[in-house]
């Protein structure tokens, strides 16, 4: 428990909880896609290849994000003009229906495309809510916050994303444990998404019970509101300036540490590493519990020393560390495949020109090359594996360890030929990668369980560190009128895309090297960016009256 001069206040407790558990709520529905992305992927996007699914799958995911900036310009707007707590309450209710009707909707096998139209429609409402919810919940907070505290206060807040993310994980965990894999992954998938309508109705009547923000209140009495909150937070530079350098110099490092420490990390465990999947959530809702204290530890010595140090220092620690941390979880997880990747590489031998991206957005292409079919087996194998350029023109070659097994030209049979031939290939790799030490799937008698946690845990401390301080340094950077604007869509921006896009960009940077470690690239040169950037830009605002 975190101590401070003087306890917080009984009205402000209210204020934080009401603030907090709505948003847990939303952060919950938010997330319940993310951590069944590989269900969404057989439920709404069957009509086309296993790999291009899962990308699909993916970006469905991405655009809840990529709408965020657009939901916090819109209802950004709205709390400057209309006040914090009703803007709030509207953006909760959108993002709660959105989920409880995604528990309702057929799949792609019932009634076709319009399956996975019907469910980005829904990504994208529970996007543009989200994209309002959480500059009001911030702000609302830190405007009730006393002096001093506002780095405390409104850790609080920077709690609830990964406490939802923990939540819709115990959730999905209890479901799976009750109803059996096979049911979980047939109808008991939708139960999670049927639940948020009875969390709605618990966050309404708490959130009911809140006034509106003290600091709202009297400037709308002083007659200092703003009439143009969009014009004047990004029509006017020398406020459109501060928005840059919140995104750039905060937020997207914030960003991508965050996402990289919580859900790259459990994409890692289940897609590259094969622990099973009631394993990884277990492990993970572990670390989680273990680190959410430190969301408050680090906004309560922001308050003492600034948030620009620890926010960049997190960023700076994590880009420093990513590989090793990676590898190191791949031993403790997985050390067959570890053991296997050491004494056996694979190395795909292939004339370049022979070799496609594999991402087909009509579902029409067969992938059929030599160098194709190699490439699209290894990658749903979770084989790392390194291309060599061979002459032009030759049949692409696989090589595991010492031993050599030549592809074949599938794109000069017929359809029917193909699936035999292909099957047979297939068959004959996975014996060779099965002789070479390779697993199907991680032996869950090896897994280091605590190893993998204590890895874990250090990746979502970095977590802690970014992301605790970051909504009380994005309110001090911007006055009162336009605050609730000119902060959440930095936050959006960084959050949305810079974060949200990381699973998509990452595995496609993974798909594209056959490198499973490639993908930390883009997390690692965005987080040094955001350190230069910061320590250049931003000034420090633990200080500063927020009430002008």
């Amino acid at each position: 428990m975190v101590e401070t001069t003087e306890p917080i206040r009984r009205d402000d407790r209210l204020v934080i909880l009401a603030s907090s558990v709505g948003t847990v709520i939303e952060w919950y529905d938010f997330y319940l896609y993310g951590s069944l992305a590989a269900i969404i992927t057989v439920q709404f996007f069957s009509g086309v290849n296993e790999t291009t699914g899962f990308i699909f799958a993916l970006m469905a995911f991405a655009a809840g994000f990529a709408v965020r900036p657009f939901g916090a310009i819109v209802f950004g707007r709205l709390g400057d003009l209309w006040g914090r707590k009703n803007t709030f309450l509207v953006t909760m209710v959108l993002m709660g229906l959105s989920t409880f009707v995604v528990g309702l909707l057929p799949s792609y096998a019932a009634i076709g495309v319009a399956a996975p139209i019907i469910l980005v429609l829904m990504r994208l409402i529970q996007g543009l809510a989200l994209g309002g919810e959480y500059g009001g919940a911030a702000t609302y907070v830190a405007e009730h916050a006393p002096p001093g505290k506002r780095g405390l206060y409104t850790s609080f807040i920077q709690i609830t994303a990964t406490a939802g993310l923990m939540l819709s994980l115990v959730v999905i965990l209890g479901v799976r444990l009750t109803v059996g894999e096979e049911a979980f992954a047939d109808w008991g998938w939708r139960i999670p998404f049927l639940v948020s309508i009875l969390l709605l109705g618990v966050s309404l009547w708490i959130r009911l019970r809140l006034a509106e923000s003290p600091a709202f209140k009297r400037m709308k009495a002083e007659g200092r509101g703003s009439t143009q909150p969009l014009k004047d937070s990004f029509g006017r530079w020398p406020n459109l300036r501060l928005v840059l350098i919140a995104l750039f110099g905060l937020a997207a490092g914030q960003a991508v540490v965050w996402y990289t420490g919580q859900f790259y990390a459990l994409f890692f465990l289940e897609r590259v590493l094969k622990v099973e999947a009631s394993l990884a959530y277990m492990m993970v809702a572990a670390a989680l519990l273990l680190a959410t204290p430190f969301f408050v530890v680090f906004g309560w010595l922001s308050d003492k020393v600034g948030r620009k140090p620890i926010i960049l220092t997190g960023c700076l620690l994590a880009a420093l560390t990513y590989f090793p941390l990676f590898g190191a979880l791949t031993q403790a997880a997985n050390p067959r495949l570890a053991a296997a990747v050491a004494s056996s590489p694979v190395t795909v031998i292939a004339d370049p020109a022979d070799c496609s991206l594999q991402f087909d957005p009509i579902g029409r292409a067969t992938f059929a090359s030599s160098c194709d079919l190699a490439k699209s087996y290894l990658a749903k194998a979770g084989v790392t594996y390194e291309t060599v350029s061979a002459p032009a023109g030759s049949v692409a070659r696989v090589r595991i360890g010492d031993q050599t097994i030549d592809s074949f030209r599938g794109d000069q049979l017929p359809v029917t030929q193909l699936g035999e031939r292909r099957a047979a290939w297939e068959g004959e790799v996975g014996k060779s990668l099965a002789a070479a030490g390779y697993p199907a799937a991680a032996d869950r008698a090896l897994v280091n369980v605590p190893l993998v946690i204590g890895i874990l845990f250090v990746l979502v401390f970095y977590v802690t560190m970014v992301y605790g301080p970051i909504a009380a340094a994005l309110v001090e950077m911007f006055p009162t009128a336009i605050r609730y604007t000119s902060m959440s869509l930095p936050y959006h921006i960084g959050n949305g895309w810079f974060g949200g896009f990381l699973p998509t960009t990452a595995f496609a940077i993974v798909a594209a090297t056959g490198n499973v470690y490639a993908g930390l690239w883009y997390p690692i040169v965005i987080a040094v960016l955001t350190v230069i950037i910061g320590l250049i830009f931003v000034r420090e605002g633990k200080d500063a009256d927020i009430h002008a």
